[in-house]
């Protein structure tokens, strides 16, 4: 069985602070509104970074962007922060979660990893205050700690779907998978956070420069990369002429 320092262990169920989501249970009851008020013993709190910087600069582009909350399981579309020791089961950490759920926190990180790009117009959460000639829709497939075997250190997880919308016709023009895998630098739940924070920044990376590239078609060099097919023309008659 893989060892987990007991800084870190996930608590017994007994102790109500396990969630089995994979066998339709809920331990933890709901105390309250909120992200967080459900959670009955203190949690320590932690967030991640948006990117700062592009190795390879985005292009400047002239229309705005909305940018919606990623789809996810219920296993990870929790604050709880997820780990793994085998496929099939999904857990969390019993001391800790994030600051917001994750699909929400990864929206926040991405819309302001766009706004550090310096590269776009205008891109928000909403419409509101915008005009959106674009929309970002993706799947949170996987943001989760694996611990395998008897290694102590964890590898983190994030897989994200992205697809870019052609508004008004709310067409998608491109889609992409940007798959990273981080290992932590040790057994510490800082580095845990660490890695987490350069796997999902890598992902971030990735939808960023794909997003701002897509409508021009400007893909090359980009992995998992799938253009959509281009709008066929509507068909034309002749008219008959007369006998």
């Amino acid at each position: 069985m893989t060892s987990i320092p007991a800084s870190m262990a996930v608590a017994l169920p007994s102790r109500r602070l396990l969630l089995r989501t994979l066998g339709g249970m809920t331990l933890l009851p709901l105390a309250g509104c909120g992200v967080l008020s459900q959670y009955t013993t203190p949690l320590d709190l932690y967030t991640l970074s948006p990117k700062t910087t592009f190795q390879n600069p985005p292009p400047k582009v002239d229309w705005q962007l909305v940018v919606e909350k990623p789809i996810a399981a219920a296993g990870i579309d929790t604050a709880r922060v997820a780990l793994s020791r085998n496929p099939y089961q999904v857990e969390y950490f019993a001391k800790a979660a994030w600051t917001d759920n994750a699909p929400a926190m990864v929206q926040t990180l991405m819309i302001d990893s766009f706004q550090n790009s310096g590269a776009i117009v205008g891109v928000g959460r909403e419409a509101i205050g915008l005009r959106p000639d674009y929309l970002l829709k993706t799947d949170l497939r996987e943001f989760q700690a694996n611990y395998r075997g008897d290694d102590p250190i964890p590898e983190i997880h994030v897989k994200m779907i992205a697809r870019v919308v052609k508004l008004p016709e709310r067409r998608i023009i491109a889609s992409m998978t940007a798959d990273r895998r981080s290992k932590a630098a040790g057994t510490k739940f800082t580095d845990v956070v660490d890695a987490f924070d350069d796997a999902l920044g890598g992902v971030i990376k990735q939808i960023v420069i794909f997003t701002l590239r897509a409508p021009s078609g400007n893909l090359s060099g980009m992995q998992g990369v799938e253009l959509a097919p281009p709008e066929e023309a509507p068909a034309t008659t002749e008219p008959v002429p007369a006998p």
